[in-house]
């Protein structure tokens, strides 16, 4: 590991260093704007915005979903991928998977039909690999979106970081998330099996 003082008396520095936060629009415009790569790390148990929609309700109620890829999430993600850019993602779960992950296991075959590359990690492996408990997103290796929860776990607002060694402190726990997690269609088969 690179120390941080090192990384930061070292490499290039930045006019200004603060962090930015932004709204969800600007957040959501990021998605097609990345040039090459957009990675992220899920880490929470639940996402209260997951549970506002009729996905979920059908969920809860019946265990399975229709998935509709007409979302303008779809639309953007489908685009930015097929033009060679990578979206890939490794979400945590818990053992027992909580609801929301559980919900989110279903998602994944919804936005692997987009062309994200979606993988899982036991909980228990993630706290092995002293990842961090923080959402965030990274964009190109040089932008985090660090994703802001508030008490009752809805999405508040995101923080634009671009300081060097924050970037690379990341740009680690990608490699090492991404390294050690399971494709969710293998992850959930071996769920399947274990019950």
């Amino acid at each position: 590991m690179v120390p941080r003082d090192l990384l930061v008396d070292w490499t290039p520095k930045e006019r200004s260093r603060q962090v930015r936060s932004i709204d969800l629009d600007e957040f959501n415009g990021l998605f097609s704007t990345f040039e090459h790569t957009a990675w992220r790390l899920e880490t929470r148990r639940r996402y209260a915005s997951d549970e506002e929609t009729d996905t979920w309700r059908q969920f809860v109620e019946t265990g399975e979903i229709k998935w509709n890829s007409d979302h303008p999430w779809c639309e953007t993600i489908r685009a930015q991928t097929a033009q060679g850019k990578r979206v890939e993602r490794v979400r945590i779960v818990d053992q027992p998977p909580t609801t929301g992950q559980l919900y989110l296991l279903d998602n994944a075959k919804r936005n692997s039909t987009l062309g994200e590359d979606i993988r899982n990690l036991w909980r228990s492996d993630a706290d092995r690999l002293h990842l961090p408990a923080e959402d965030f997103w990274l964009f190109d290796s040089r932008l985090i979106a660090l994703l802001r929860f508030d008490d009752d776990d809805q999405l508040t607002h995101v923080d634009l970081i671009t300081e060097p060694a924050e970037v690379v402190r990341c740009s680690m726990v990608r490699d090492a998330a991404w390294h050690h997690a399971v494709p969710w269609q293998q992850f959930t088969a071996g769920m399947q099996s274990d019950a």
